[in-house]
């Protein structure tokens, strides 16, 4: 690959201290290849600073924050390169990242994959979103080798194999740009979460998966835009897996949407019982948002009905309820894994 072949793009709103604090390592590790900084309309001095001790650093500005999704459509539409990595702002990169990820994609088949995700703040944990590599249940309920629900695992080497996968965090996401142009890059009602689960899913139909590759290692602040506890963070989950269900679920859509709708309402009812009255509304805010969008769901659906492989890879045919609260299990390893398809 040439040194133009690989654009590490990362996407900055007001975060001008974990520019200070991670970027320079980025610019270090990256070598020889592109990294840009993409800004979201921020008001401190984030591109300022950038400018003045970065200026190899090419800088896109978009004129509004649209969050994550719509920040990365506009700003990658100005990047040249045959593969994107989506870099967080607050990921600390670890020297020769991105030299097995690059390795790794010279497979045709694969169409983008992750590198192990670890805490950055402990550092033999696995980081939430991410972990080493992402799968989803037959109820669309999204974990990781090493995080099943908020159940975190330490890193004791147990998963350090590269596997196919559902789907790639938009953590540290490396993916053909081609891909990303011919699926028209991130769903932008989504703002941000889920919304490279959607993509990688669409990628799936086309042909094709994703993979881990725990080769590579990066360390991930996480929930520094949103924390986690956020019922904002609450709301957009809720929101955008059923909007991400009603898109790509290929048969017996509304048996499936209706199952999954009631399922949220014993969580709504899980947060009353803990007094977490915020989350309860922010499920039914959820809820009531995805009703007034279904007509762009319907025709969101029908745009991309074309794509008529089933994604299997990385699905596990079974609840990951029922694995956590009837058979106790809390690590992914425990799981049944002649339940996982592809």
């Amino acid at each position: 690959m040439t040194n133009s072949s690989v654009a590490v793009v990362i996407l900055n709103w007001n975060g001008i201290n974990l520019l200070r604090q991670f970027l320079p390592g980025v610019v270090a590790n990256s070598k020889p290849y592109h990294v840009v900084l993409a800004d979201n309309a921020s008001t401190d001095d984030s591109v300022a600073w950038t400018k003045e001790h970065f200026p190899e650093v090419q800088i896109i500005v978009n004129e509004s924050n649209g969050g994550y999704a719509k920040g990365y459509n506009e700003a990658l539409k100005e990047v040249h390169a045959e593969y994107f990595v989506l870099l967080n702002s607050d990921v600390e990169v670890t020297p020769g990242w991105l030299d097995p990820m690059v390795e790794l994609m010279k497979n045709p088949e694969i169409l983008g994959c992750q590198p192990k995700i670890l805490a950055q703040q402990r550092k033999d944990e696995f980081e939430y979103a991410g972990a080493s590599g992402g799968f989803i249940d037959k109820h669309h309920f999204p974990f990781c080798r090493g995080r099943i629900f908020d159940v975190i695992e330490k890193d004791e080497n147990q998963y350090d194999y590269a596997v196919p996968v559902f789907w790639a965090s938009g953590a540290c996401l490396f993916i053909r740009s081609e891909v990303f142009n011919l699926l028209q890059g991130f769903d932008e009602r989504f703002f941000a979460h889920f919304e490279e689960i959607d993509l990688c899913w669409r990628a799936q139909r086309m042909g094709g998966h994703f993979v881990v590759e725990p080769k590579s290692v990066v360390y991930h602040v996480g929930g520094s835009t949103l924390s986690y506890n956020n019922p904002r963070k609450t709301f957009l989950n809720f929101r955008n897996s059923l909007l991400m269900i009603h898109k790509n679920q290929p048969t017996m859509l509304w048996a499936v949407l209706f199952r999954r709708l009631s399922i949220d309402g014993l969580a709504g009812f899980n947060f009353i019982v803990r007094g977490d009255f915020h989350h309860c509304w922010a499920i039914l805010k959820a809820h009531f948002a995805f009703y007034m969008m279904l007509g762009s769901s319907r025709r969101e659906r029908k745009k991309w009905k074309h794509l008529k492989q089933r994604a299997t890879v990385g699905v596990y045919n079974g609840s990951l309820l029922w694995a956590k609260y009837a058979q106790k299990i809390r690590k992914f390893s425990d799981l049944n894994q002649r339940k996982f398809l592809g």
